[in-house]
């Protein structure tokens, strides 16, 4: 399998920070050694010992090729329904299907102990490692000490590296053992090492979190983070729904939570054929504008996204987690025929919106939150529906004369 950088709590935390340093500002390999036996008092202080410390950085040596040549994540750039097609395919259903009975005890027991759908805690553990088949196989000691060494803007890496260093101590797992990302996440569902400190449990009772070798521990863990980011029990992450012709859609329907009930009373049905909740509240989705599905969603989609800050990927894992457990699958059909727009144009629309006055967050070529809120302020400008979704009239809109 190729050396790819996988996502986990590491691009939710991130990513952005890390890819920012330039090749010409990492220093030399012989310089190394000194910034290792420099951490040494910083790690005495969060409780480390000697003898781990040593231990930890035994054999271990700078790695110049610590950042990957292709850094690109599928989640931002490719078209929503080709990153779906991927990351929720039938042989992954498939092979979720039979880990979710194979899972089924530590699955029901995380559900009922935190409250966090099951369905959603399934999802990650395929997204991130396809259910354990791929959990990265470098050393995560080298690789933070790598990161932390080259890295002059924060201490982002180094303080994960003195948690890597925290969870050695506490004999959860040995140096030799701990393999993750080239990023430093690590196991079955990928916790960077302070998300491990945080809420990694040992669900089994056998005196270790092994979130590597222990499906049952990687569940609990993971239903853990997710409820101390918010999960609220007993309320669905989104559901597919259908628009009545004629819909009135409003900037604030994707902007801010709305109550069931008002969607209700403009007309606004689940594609299922369900009622909608009798309270809660939820946004419009509308990945692909309104040619493409429509969803409600609630905040814990929004508890997905601390996990990876994509809105694809967490759609993604909450498909797959229903399709896993039979909830359906996306019934509209998505507007493949479309032309995509690459991320030339977008970063040119990023840059048109930015000069206008709107927030687009980074200029990146990338659609998230920031600028998919700044396209419908300007389609609003326009009179046009703001449904969020960049398209080449939009460019062709921002291009002309104020």
């Amino acid at each position: 399998m190729s050396r790819r950088p996988l996502s986990g709590l590491w691009l939710a935390a991130s990513l952005a920070f890390a890819l920012s340093f330039s090749a010409a500002a990492k220093p030399s390999a012989a310089g190394f050694p000194a910034f290792v036996a420099g951490l040494w008092p910083l790690a005495q202080q969060h409780g480390v010992s000697r003898e781990t410390f040593d231990a930890a950085f035994r054999g271990v040596t700078f790695n110049p090729a610590v950042i990957p040549s292709d850094n690109t994540q599928a989640e931002f750039v490719k078209p929503i329904w080709e990153y779906l097609a991927g990351a929720v395919s039938s042989r992954r259903v498939a092979s979720g299907r039979e880990n979710a009975a194979a899972q089924a005890q530590w699955l029901d027991k995380a559900e009922r102990t935190y409250g966090v759908d099951k369905a959603v805690i399934l999802g990650i553990w395929g997204l991130e490692t396809d259910f354990g088949g791929f959990q990265g196989s470098d050393s995560v000691v080298r690789q933070l000490a790598s990161l932390a060494y080259i890295h002059d803007r924060g201490d982002y890496f180094r303080d994960e590296l003195i948690a890597a260093l925290e969870i050695l101590e506490a004999g959860d797992v040995t140096p030799k053992a701990m393999k993750g990302s080239w990023a430093g996440a690590m196991g079955q569902t990928q916790f960077m090492p302070s998300s491990f400190l945080a809420d990694a449990v040992d669900f089994t009772g056998e005196g270790k979190r092994d979130i590597w070798n222990s499906p049952a521990d990687a569940i609990g863990s993971t239903a853990n983070y997710l409820k101390h980011h918010g999960w609220i029990s007993g309320e669905p992450w989104g559901f597919e729904v259908r628009l009545p012709e004629g819909f009135d859609l409003k900037a604030a329907d994707s902007d801010a939570l709305a109550p069931f009930s008002a969607f209700a009373a403009r007309g606004v049905k689940r594609a299922d054929g369900r009622a909608l909740p009798g309270s809660g509240e939820a946004k419009l989705f509308l990945p692909a504008g309104l040619k493409g599905p429509a969803l409600l969603i609630t905040e814990n989609f929004a508890v997905i996204k601390t996990y990876n800050n994509s809105s694809s990927y967490a759609l993604a894992v909450a498909l797959l987690g229903d399709e896993c457990f039979g909830r359906g699958a996306i019934q509209s059909a998505w507007p493949t025929h479309d032309r995509n727009m690459s991320a030339t144009q977008l970063k040119h629309m990023q840059a048109k919106l930015s000069a206008r006055g709107y927030d687009v967050g980074k200029i990146d070529g990338k659609i998230g939150e920031q600028m998919r809120a700044a396209i419908r302020a300007y389609q609003v400008k326009l009179g046009w529906p703001p449904d969020g979704y960049p398209t080449p009239a939009l460019i062709a809109a921002l291009d002309k004369k104020a």
